[in-house]
Parts: structure tokens; C-alpha cells; sequence
């Protein structure tokens, strides 16, 4: 029976390296597609290309949305390209940040696949005394 607990642990540990390298490398591919779907922007600087945007937004909104509200007015072109903007960068923030936690999640896998993996092999026999 502690043949088959090793086994089972071993084999669950196989498993988690599995899908953490498998996490791993699809972070990478994501982190590169987002790359290519920004350019020339890189990565880095999205959250502070989103601030500006945000900060420019918020003055135009400030000035329009009252007559847009009113009925006085449509929203202007900058109005209408700020909130593009903003909104792109806003879901290029959010995928950065799933990239990040599915590359955590690999490492995180793949440390307690390894783990698993050392302790079925470790996990002493029992002695049949």
C-alpha cells in the first residue's frame, strides 16, 4: 500500500511540473502577443501611458459630459479617441496582469510538482519487521 502512496504522490507531483511548465511557457507567448499588439509602446510603459490618458480623459469628460448629459451636445472627437485609448490600455493593463499570474502560477505548479515528486521518491518504505 505505501508502494502505491508513493506512487500516486509522484505521479501528482508529474502532473504539477507538467501544467507549470505548460503555464510557464504560454505566459511567454501571452507577454510576447501583447508586445506585438502594442508596439511600439513596450510593456513597461502602459501603466503610465494609461495614467496620462486617464488624466487627459478626465479633463475633456469634465468639460463635455455636462452638455453631452444636457442633450446640448454630442461628445467630441478627442472625447470619443480618449476613451478608446483609455479603454484599450485599460484591457492591455489587465491582460499584463493575467500573464503575470499565469507565469506565478507555472512557477508556483512546477516548485510543488517538484516537491511532489522528491517526496514520493523519499517517502521512506515500510518495513516489513
Amino acid at each position: 500500500m505505501n508502494m502505491v502512496f508513493r506512487l500516486v504522490i509522484a505521479a501528482l507531483g508529474v502532473a504539477s511540473l507538467a501544467f507549470g511548465i505548460i503555464f510557464i511557457v504560454q505566459a511567454g507567448s501571452g507577454t510576447q502577443q501583447i508586445a506585438d499588439d502594442i508596439a511600439p509602446l513596450p510593456i513597461g510603459q502602459v501603466d503610465a501611458r494609461y495614467d496620462q490618458v486617464s488624466a487627459n480623459w478626465q479633463q475633456v469628460m469634465a468639460a463635455e459630459e455636462p452638455n453631452i448629459q444636457a442633450g446640448k451636445a454630442a461628445p467630441s472627437d478627442m472625447y470619443n479617441y480618449l476613451t478608446v485609448q483609455r479603454t484599450g490600455l485599460g484591457l492591455t493593463r489587465t491582460n499584463v496582469g493575467m500573464v503575470g499570474s499565469i507565469r506565478t502560477n507555472g512557477i508556483v505548479d512546477a516548485i510543488i510538482g517538484v516537491g511532489l515528486i522528491l517526496v514520493g521518491i523519499a517517502l521512506p518504505a515500510k518495513s516489513k519487521a
